[in-house]
């Protein structure tokens, strides 16, 4: 129990609670992929699941990525509600093919008359020492589609309340959990609601400096802005939640009320998700500023085994205070 009184969960025991309650509330939902059955998840969310709710509805999956996408597809459109589980982020551009030419295309391809209810749900991120082809952060490449909404839980409550209104969402849903995070543990309530989609949330209020981040840099966002906060420096963190329709009024009112921004993305820094944020804070309160927009990313490298290379190629807390900084002198 936490000190508030409330049950403490995992970020992982939080993502299952929402899996179990989905499961047990609409007959529609299945969970798919590779080894989300008898393994119970090669992250171990879905522990339990088969034996509680079978085979029918927990589905193990061959080494295909593309083709369990597609049935993930086919089965929404005819009326189901799947959660397909795709390894890591690196994995699902096997299935890239199913992703944007049908599942994020056919409610335009056919004048509105197939929606895809679908979720997708992948693991994102680094810092776990598993090498370039599991641990990069592409979820900025599928916020560039038109046709699919983007979430990346940062907390236990959001990977707890999310997946409900992805579920809800007529049209597909990719969900991406960053694999540091699994580990992770925080206070939740006993019925916790349904988490807003549409809006970004203030994790920290501030007045000297806005850090805008999301997903896995939530944490080392929130400790950067302690450091700062010692050092006399008030920061304002934003968390996106939803990188795809992006909430640019909550980061809009922010940049108006503290005049500085660094936008901190785990992605690579061309073309990434914080490109997109720093246009946008630009084209729309560009006045507003005291200086250019500062961006913390990580190296343009294949992300690195080695622990020390792998930690320097990221964007970590000293980083984030030295761009705030550098914003205030």
């Amino acid at each position: 129990m936490s000190s508030a009184g409330r049950p403490t969960m995992t970020y992982r025991e939080a993502l299952r609670a929402a899996l179990r309650e989905a499961l047990r509330e609409d007959e529609r939902v299945f969970l798919m992929g590779e080894d989300v059955g008898a393994y119970g998840g090669c992250f171990a969310v879905s522990l339990g699941l088969l034996e509680e709710f079978g085979p029918e509805r927990i589905r193990d999956t061959p080494l295909s990525e593309s083709a369990f996408v597609g049935a993930g597809i086919g089965a929404a459109v005819a009326g189901l509600r799947p959660i397909v589980e795709i390894m890591t982020v690196n994995f699902s551009l096997l299935a890239l093919d199913q992703i944007l030419n049908n599942a994020a295309s056919l409610l335009h391809m056919s004048g509105g008359q197939f929606n895809v209810p679908l979720v997708i749900r992948m693991t994102t991120g680094a810092g776990r020492q598993l090498a370039a082809q599991h641990s990069h952060s592409l979820e900025g490449w599928y916020a560039h589609i038109p046709g699919l909404r983007v979430v990346a839980p940062a907390t236990v409550a959001d990977a707890r309340g999310m997946l409900r209104p992805a579920l809800d969402d007529p049209d597909p849903v990719l969900f991406f959990e960053h694999g540091s995070l699994y580990n992770t543990s925080g206070p939740l309530e006993e019925d916790p609601a349904p988490v807003d989609l549409d809006h970004a949330a203030v994790r920290r209020p501030g007045g000297d400096v806005t850090l805008v981040t999301y997903g896995g840099s939530l944490p080392p966002t929130l400790e950067a802005a302690d450091h700062l906060a010692a050092g006399g420096v008030d920061a304002e963190v934003i968390d996106l939640r939803t990188l795809r329709p992006l909430d640019d009024a909550t980061i809009m009112d922010s940049v108006r009320r503290t005049h500085r921004v660094v936008v901190v993305d785990e992605g690579w820094r061309s073309g990434s998700l914080s490109a997109e944020v720093s246009a946008r804070i630009t084209e729309q309160a560009m006045y507003d500023l005291d200086g250019p927009v500062e961006r913390v990313c990580s190296a343009e490298v294949p992300l690195p085994y080695a622990q020390h290379l792998e930690e320097a190629a990221l964007p970590r807390p000293d980083r984030i205070v030295a761009a705030a900084r550098r914003l205030l002198e």
